[in-house]
């Protein structure tokens, strides 16, 4: 039974595999770069994303306006007009008639000095003046008198030149006491000192009892006019003269009215503008610096004199600026002002620019832009240099007031 038992048949196959394997290596090795290449392409093929897209960007059509320029300088206020009341008589102050703090009109009593022996004089030439004009009349006709008899040979002509002379001498001595009753009067009205300006009065120096003279150096009180309020600014010759020479060459037109904004040490404006109405004549030579002085309405008061402020002045007028955000321009390693645009073919593109003044959060563009050209100002991280960009309109900077430009004149012209 044991001989009529089947062969197994895990004896056969292992023979049967190894030659099938052998047979079919050469093929299977060539035909597994094609089916890899194959497998793979299709991998490829399936995982493909939705195709590329322009880049999303806004923009902002640049527009030239009209800019004003202008500069922020450092000053003090200063009352516009100034006056040191002093004694013209020397005497005893009886009393001071204002409170020390208060506004005074001109011509407003201020203190009142011992005036009786002023007013003794003035009546002492008064009687002077009185006695003399009584013996002029006499002496008149005594003249005429004797002049008709030494016509007629009754008297000595000298007679009649002693008369002549007498009678003139009376009335020069008449003008000699019309002088002096008129200073002897002016004297006692100096007895009562009086405002010379309108204004804000200090604080006094003298008290009831004081003894003031006609020469003293010290001043009794002082009156400051606080409406209108000086600010005098100082700008450096160079800026000075780049100004002037950005006017000449138009490249700024001249504002007549030159407002100028007042910034208090706290930061708040001024409510009311201000006017430049002076610029000094000579340049400090120790500062370098030249004075301007501007004009500001203070009808309330409460500018006072030697406060630090900041003075916005408008200087000019750039007539065809474009206004672009700072967020829009960008430096290249040299320094030179870049932004980027959308060409014709709605691609992004590089331009130069000169953009050197700031004008509140936007650059004052001056050369390198065109009306109508499309400065994109959104979306710049994902706008490259020579590629499509889609874009739609960003909302466009709106022009700063004057007082907020600050300019840069002294390099006007370099990009």
């Amino acid at each position: 039974m044991l001989h009529s038992l089947p062969v197994a048949p895990s004896f056969r196959f292992p023979a049967l595999r190894l030659a099938a394997t052998r047979a079919l290596t050469p093929l299977a090795l060539a035909a597994l770069p094609l089916g890899a290449t194959l497998m793979l392409a299709g991998c490829g093929k399936g995982q493909e994303g939705p195709p590329k897209q322009d880049a999303q960007v806004g923009y902002i059509v640049a527009t030239p306006t009209a800019v004003p320029v202008s500069t922020e300088l450092s000053g003090r206020t200063v009352a516009s007009q100034i006056a040191e009341v002093r004694p013209q008589v020397t005497g005893i102050i009886m009393d001071r008639l204002f409170t020390e703090g208060s506004m005074v009109r001109a011509g407003q009593p201020l203190y009142q000095i011992d005036s009786r022996s002023y007013a003794a004089t003035a009546s002492q030439a008064a009687g002077n003046l009185a006695a003399t004009r009584a013996t002029v009349e006499s002496l008149r006709l005594k003249a005429e008198r004797y002049k008709v008899l030494a016509d007629q040979g009754g008297i000595s002509r000298q007679d009649a030149a002693d008369a002549l002379a007498a009678y003139n001498q009376a009335r020069g001595q008449v003008m000699a006491y019309q002088g002096a009753l008129q200073a002897a009067k002016v004297n006692l009205g100096f007895t009562r000192i009086l405002a010379p300006i309108s204004g804000r009065i200090g604080v006094s120096s003298v008290t009831k009892g004081a003894l003031v003279t006609s020469s003293q150096t010290d001043a009794l009180a002082k009156i400051q006019k606080l409406d209108p309020m000086w600010v005098n600014i100082q700008q450096s010759s160079n800026d000075y003269m780049a100004l002037r020479r950005a006017l000449q060459s138009g490249k700024l037109s001249a504002d007549g009215s030159a407002p100028v904004k007042v910034i208090l040490a706290d930061g708040t404006e001024w409510p009311v503008e201000g006017r430049l109405n002076f610029a000094d004549v000579d340049v400090n030579s120790q500062t370098g610096t030249v004075i301007l002085r501007v004009t500001v309405p203070n009808p309330k008061g409460d500018l006072l004199p030697g406060l630090f402020v900041k003075a916005r002045l408008v200087q000019g007028i750039v007539p065809n600026g474009i206004l672009v955000p700072q967020g829009a321009v960008s430096r290249t390693p040299r320094g030179t002002a870049t932004v980027l645009v959308i060409n014709a073919k709605g691609q992004a593109e590089t331009r130069d620019v000169t953009a050197e003044t700031p004008v509140g959060n936007n650059w004052l563009v001056t050369s390198g832009l065109a009306a109508g050209d499309k400065v994109i100002t959104e979306g710049l991280i994902k706008a490259k240099p020579g590629a499509k960009v889609k874009g739609t309109p960003a909302t466009a900077p709106a022009a700063a007031p004057a007082a907020d430009a600050t300019p840069a004149p002294a390099s006007a012209g370099a990009k």
